[in-house]
C-alpha cells in the first residue's frame, strides 16, 4: 500500500499552523456606562468642590448704593467660628483693606463657646468700628458673660453689640440693632438710619418705618444653589429673602450669604462673601 495512503496514527501529533496571539476584544462602551462613568466625575468634582474648595473661597461683593456715597459699610455675617483661625485672620485682612467706614456683623458668630475669646483676639484688630448683634445660634450656646465679651470688643474697636438697641454710628449715621423675628420697632427718628437683623423677614415687620440700608445673614444663601433653581434648601425666618440685594418698602435690603457653614460644611454654587455697601 502507498505510504501516502496510509490513515494517521491516533498517536502521531497533527500539524498545525499557530500565528501570533490576539489580544481580546474590548467590551464596547454603552452609552450608558459612558453616562454614568461622565455623572460620577462630575458628583465627585461637586464633592470636592462644595467640601474643600468653596467653604472658604472667600469673595467681596461691592454694591454702591447712590451716585455720591456718605458711608462704606462692610458687611459680613453668620461666621460660625469652629477654630479657623487661618481664615478668620484673612477675613479681617480683607476688611482693613477696604478700609470701610464701620463693619457690620449680623449673628452667629461661633459655633463653640470655648473658641468665643479667639475669635474675639482676631476681630478686636478690626480698624473700623464694629457693629454686631446676635443670632440664632449666639443664643443657643453664648451665656450672658460671652455676650458681655463681644460686647467689649465691639467697644475696644468703636462700635456696639446691639440688642434691640440704637447708638451713634461714623458721621451722623445711626446704627440700629434688632434682635428676633420682628416684634421690637426702633424708634422713629429723622437722622439716617442703618438697620442690622439676623433674620431677613425681619423686614417685614417694621410698619412703615424706613432706613437708608437693612442688612442681614441667616440664609447662608442656602450654601447649595441649583442654577436657574436657587437654594436647596432655607431655614425659618427667610422668606423670599434668600441671598443679595432687594428693595423694600422699608428701604434696600442686602442678604449676605455668610462666612461659616451651619449643620453641614459644604458650599456649592454660594461662595463665603463680605459685603461692601456704599451708601
Amino acid at each position: 500500500m502507498n505510504k501516502e495512503h496510509e490513515p494517521q496514527r491516533q498517536d502521531e501529533p497533527r500539524s498545525a499552523t499557530f500565528g501570533p496571539a490576539q489580544p481580546p476584544t474590548p467590551r464596547q462602551l454603552s452609552r450608558r456606562r459612558f453616562l454614568f462613568a461622565v455623572g460620577g466625575l462630575a458628583l465627585s468634582g461637586l464633592a470636592a468642590d462644595g467640601l474643600l474648595v468653596e467653604p472658604q473661597w472667600l469673595r467681596v461683593q461691592n454694591l454702591r448704593l447712590t451716585g455720591q456715597p456718605r458711608w462704606r459699610v462692610a458687611h459680613f455675617t453668620d461666621l460660625h467660628y469652629n477654630g479657623q483661625r487661618a481664615y478668620l485672620e484673612r477675613i479681617v485682612a480683607q476688611i482693613n483693606a477696604l478700609k470701610p467706614d464701620l463693619a457690620c456683623f449680623t449673628g452667629d458668630l461661633f459655633k463653640r463657646s470655648a473658641l468665643l475669646g479667639e475669635a474675639l483676639e482676631l476681630l478686636a484688630t478690626l480698624d473700623a468700628p464694629l457693629y454686631a448683634v446676635p443670632g440664632n445660634w449666639d443664643y443657643h450656646l453664648g451665656t450672658d458673660r460671652d455676650f458681655q465679651a463681644i460686647a467689649a470688643c465691639c467697644r475696644s474697636t468703636g462700635g456696639r453689640w446691639l440688642v434691640n438697641e440704637t447708638a451713634a454710628g461714623p458721621a451722623g449715621l445711626t446704627v440700629v440693632g434688632a434682635v428676633g423675628r420682628g416684634g421690637w420697632l426702633p424708634p422713629v427718628a429723622e437722622e439716617p438710619r442703618l438697620l442690622m437683623a439676623h433674620y431677613p423677614n425681619y423686614v417685614d415687620s417694621l410698619g412703615g418705618r424706613r432706613f437708608e440700608l437693612i442688612l442681614a445673614g441667616h440664609s447662608h444663601g442656602g450654601q447649595v444653589r441649583i442654577p436657574l433653581l436657587g437654594p436647596l434648601a432655607l431655614p425659618s425666618g427667610v422668606g423670599r429673602y434668600s441671598l443679595g440685594y432687594y428693595d423694600t418698602p422699608a428701604g434696600p435690603l442686602y442678604v449676605n450669604p455668610g462666612l461659616g457653614t451651619s449643620y453641614l460644611p459644604v458650599r456649592i454654587n454660594c461662595r463665603p462673601e463680605i459685603t461692601l455697601l456704599e451708601i
